[in-house]
């Protein structure tokens, strides 16, 4: 493993530990985990159960958006590699950002297409889900204030969400409007860079000319992603169910400590908690712990420790049980996710 990446990686699960132990210290161990031990196995099965639909249900994106790409792969290896791009996002910092390199390497090794193919395809179901999360948040939290004064707090929540989604919408617009000017010039500043980092290994002509290539095929993949309007409602009804199956095992993380809450708190709450998944933490684990209870004690009126030792069950499902069966698949393709950089 390069320095570089170890040092990473550790700083980040630091982090991770840290954000845990702060949180754990605020709402009292004991009580959380009493709540844990005393919860419904059952239930905690269906919380299992619903979080491997989710799964199922974006492997199938993925691979509506490969197939957009004319790249076909079996149905359940799409879920395979989705569940391994996961693993990727759980296990490096910055959630998406830092997991998409070893899903793009995961796809194009099942499928023998090219890298840049792969990260179109990975990227654009990262896009894509975004359209469905913040159709779920508004729903919600307007649902939400017929019934009850909308806080400060949530009111923030969705103004951050807003923001960084919007900041993000336009970063991409901007790189797509000048994409031909990203193209060609691009490259040149990145080369360079890349052989001083070497140290001459790395010839820089014959690098800026790769990237080119790679940047303009990989700008020609998202286009045609873009414009298959068949697809894309399938994709983004894929996203909604998907969202809506993480909503279920939410609902049903809490039925197992034995506090139902409202369905409409839980639709909103997923999508703005998993903005925490951007941080500099391995998967945003630690912080999206606490943004979840940030978010629910106030707006459901639940004691602190129900509410974290649900998410902890829910998190299990969601954060856990990907983690290791997709370290299993990354591991059978031979792809690590320290190196896929």
């Amino acid at each position: 493993m390069p320095d570089g990446n170890r040092r990473v990686l550790l700083v980040g699960a630091l982090g991770a530990l840290v954000a845990l132990a702060a949180l754990f210290t605020l709402v009292g161990p004991t009580a959380v985990f009493e709540t844990i031990a005393a919860a419904d196995r059952r239930l905690v099965a269906v919380v299992i159960a619903f979080a491997l639909c989710w799964l199922a249900a974006w492997g199938l994106m993925l691979r509506a958006v490969l197939a957009s790409l004319t790249v076909e792969v079996p149905t359940h290896t799409a879920i395979v590699v989705y569940v391994g791009a996961v693993f990727a996002n759980n296990v490096t910092p910055f959630g998406q950002a830092g997991g998409e390199p070893v899903a793009a390497l995961l796809i194009s090794k099942v499928s023998d297409c090219r890298y840049e193919t792969g990260l179109a395809g990975i990227a654009s179901v990262d896009v894509l889900n975004v359209v469905p999360s913040l159709s779920l948040v508004f729903v919600g939290v307007g649902y939400y204030a017929t019934t009850a004064a909308v806080g400060d707090r949530l009111v923030t929540a969705v103004a951050s969400a807003v923001g960084i989604i919007g900041t993000v919408v336009l970063v991409l617009a901007l790189a797509w409007r000048h994409r031909e000017t990203l193209v060609d010039r691009l490259p040149a500043v990145i080369a360079p860079i890349v052989g001083r980092l070497t140290r001459g290994r790395a010839d820089p002509a014959a690098l800026e000319g790769g990237l080119s290539e790679r940047l303009e095929r990989f700008f020609t993949d998202v286009e045609r992603v873009g414009t298959d309007r068949r697809q894309l409602s399938v994709v983004v009804g894929l996203s909604l169910l998907g969202w809506l199956a993480q909503a279920a095992a939410l609902i049903a993380a809490f039925g197992a400590v034995g506090q139902p809450i409202p369905p409409h708190v839980v639709v909103f709450a997923i999508p703005l908690a998993n903005l925490a998944g951007a941080t500099p933490l391995p998967g945003g684990l630690g912080g999206i712990e606490a943004a979840y209870v940030a978010l629910l004690v106030p707006t459901t009126g639940v004691a602190a420790a129900t509410v974290t030792a649900a998410v902890l069950v829910f998190r299990g499902a969601t954060y856990w049980m990907p983690v290791v069966l997709g370290g299993m698949v990354t591991a059978s393709f031979g792809v690590s996710a320290v190196r896929a950089d």
